[in-house]
């Protein structure tokens, strides 16, 4: 049997829209004002679709104004920027989110560039990359990714304490891995951003007080690399031909080791969305004092 301590997401994620949503009945009943969160869908790709209805679901549930704008796939560049600048003059709307992926004749680098980054919920403007990247704002006060965001609590919800331990993040993406790894540095962690191409991986993982794995391989992550105890955050999401989900580490084995881990499906998933909630009623808070 598992030895390691199971870090429940959705517990975790479910109080914290709790929280939100106590917050946001607050500031209803004080201003009549409530955050407003808008999502652009592009096309009709599933999954994003799943994503989106699931977002604007829970954005009414903690009581906010939720609006999906969903777009035709043959949509052009100039009518996405177009619509992103009706966003952001709209003085409602306080939180935008563009759903990833977008259709391959779109350019996703101007698209993120083109949001407000007062309103950029995601996290992924060059900006607010930049904000975090500097260390000398309060992550509270942030905008930043919503995975590495939920995966630092999920972290704190085992480890109170996380100065001077060491951090090996799997992984090197704008979306999680680089952004996990400054969220690490800002609590006092020593961190080491690790990839498929690292030599010795194994080792450089086994020194590790906490594992995030983000490389986007089922299984990658073999139970001999974890260090006993050590606290092992799942950011893989991966489906197998059998159409189960599964993460980047290899659980079974891992959770032999670990002093704790999380599951996938129900680890950083849930938080994703929760965190995305938190990151509008934080533009809201900004943006209206």
């Amino acid at each position: 049997m598992p030895q390691a301590r199971l870090i429940d997401g959705k517990a975790i994620a479910a109080a914290l829209r709790g929280e939100i949503a106590t917050e946001v009945a607050g500031i209803r009943a004080a201003s009549g004002k409530v955050p407003g969160l808008h999502v652009v869908l592009v096309g009709d790709d599933p999954a994003s679709r799943v994503y989106v209805a699931s977002k604007e679901k829970l954005a009414v549930e903690v009581g906010m104004n939720s609006v999906a704008h969903r777009l035709p796939a043959e949509t052009t560049q100039a009518a996405l920027l177009a619509k992103l600048a009706e966003l952001n003059a709209d003085d409602a709307v306080d939180g935008i989110l563009v759903q990833l992926p977008l259709p391959k004749h779109l350019d996703t680098a101007a698209v993120i560039d083109a949001i407000d980054p007062a309103k950029d919920v995601d996290g992924l403007h060059p900006i607010n990359a930049g904000r975090l990247a500097g260390g000398k704002i309060d992550p509270e006060q942030l905008l930043v990714p919503c995975t590495p965001l939920g995966s630092m609590l999920l972290l704190k919800s085992v480890l109170p304490a996380l100065a001077g331990l060491e951090a090996v993040v799997i992984g090197r993406s704008e979306l999680v891995g680089r952004p996990v790894a400054q969220l690490l540095l800002q609590a006092d962690c020593t961190v080491t951003i690790a990839h498929s191409r690292t030599r010795d991986l194994a080792a450089v993982v086994r020194r590790a007080d906490i594992v995030v794995a983000a490389v986007g391989r089922p299984g990658f992550v073999r139970g001999e690399w974890i260090k006993p105890g050590a606290t092992v955050i799942d950011v893989g999401i991966n489906r197998l031909p059998d159409g189960k989900l599964t993460g980047d580490v290899a659980f079974a084995e891992a959770a032999e080791i670990a002093g704790a881990i999380t599951p996938v499906p129900g680890g950083v998933g849930p938080m994703t969305i929760a965190c995305l909630l938190r990151n509008t009623l934080t533009a809201f808070k900004a943006r209206r004092g």
